[in-house]
């Protein structure tokens, strides 16, 4: 009865953690569609919704560490345990950059450079959490090779987006009223904050391939 009792511990464990993840990604959907429709209601909603996530941490932290201790798990029990434990740790920390993403939507009054396709960004980085909580689901190993590699293309957009907008402060000459100066460094420390953080979620969604590849395989080939 002991046995099946934790055994049931360790799938609610893994339930959970898919839980959290559900919220997390929808956190960050929302967080992005504040940004793209400049909605105040909406970004505020994001801001309130990351004490959900916080609770949902210390709880699954509390479980992790309750099952390390008092059922003294080995082998692959322990890497699952240990591996959710990190995961969530990962997840909690997309939750606070989508939170960030509320904020900056709270703060762009204006289309700046609207050349620059955060939304793109954004979606990509998005499409990586849940791809890499499915690989947690299923135990998927390859998918975890897959997304280590979708994450240099996401660096690459990152990186072009920045530079899109570097050219454009070199190209402009429109600086004549210190107002306006005001303005464009706010629209392009708001717009680099968001480019690094959606670069942050994809590094966490590495992270979460990593632990899953880990915990499956005992291989830390992804692992950094």
């Amino acid at each position: 009865m002991a046995r099946q009792q934790y055994q049931s511990r360790l799938q609610g464990l893994r339930d959970d953690v898919l839980y959290m993840s559900e919220l997390v990604a929808e956190q960050l959907r929302r967080g992005l569609d504040a940004l793209d429709e400049k909605d105040e209601r909406l970004a505020q909603e994001v801001i309130e919704g990351d004490g959900e996530i916080n609770r949902l941490y210390l709880e699954l932290e509390s479980e992790c560490i309750d099952l390390i201790a008092l059922q003294q798990p080995v082998a692959g029990d322990l890497r699952f345990i240990a591996s959710s434990f990190k995961i969530i740790t990962d997840l909690e920390r997309i939750g606070d950059l989508a939170t960030n993403l509320g904020g900056y939507a709270l703060s762009a009054e204006r289309e700046a450079y609207p050349e620059v396709d955060i939304r793109q960004i954004g979606d990509a980085t998005l499409e990586m959490v849940e791809q890499s909580m499915e690989a947690y689901a299923n135990e998927e190993t390859d998918r975890c090779f897959a997304l280590a590699e979708r994450d240099d293309e996401v660096d690459a957009m990152c990186q072009a987006a920045s530079q899109t907008v570097v050219r454009s402060l070199l190209e402009t000459d429109a600086f004549d009223e210190e107002s306006v100066v005001d303005e464009t460094f706010q629209d392009v420390s708001r717009l680099f904050l968001t480019i690094r953080d959606l670069e942050r979620v994809g590094d966490h969604a590495v992270n979460i391939a990593a632990r899953t590849l880990y915990m499956v395989e005992q291989n830390d080939e992804l692992l950094y």
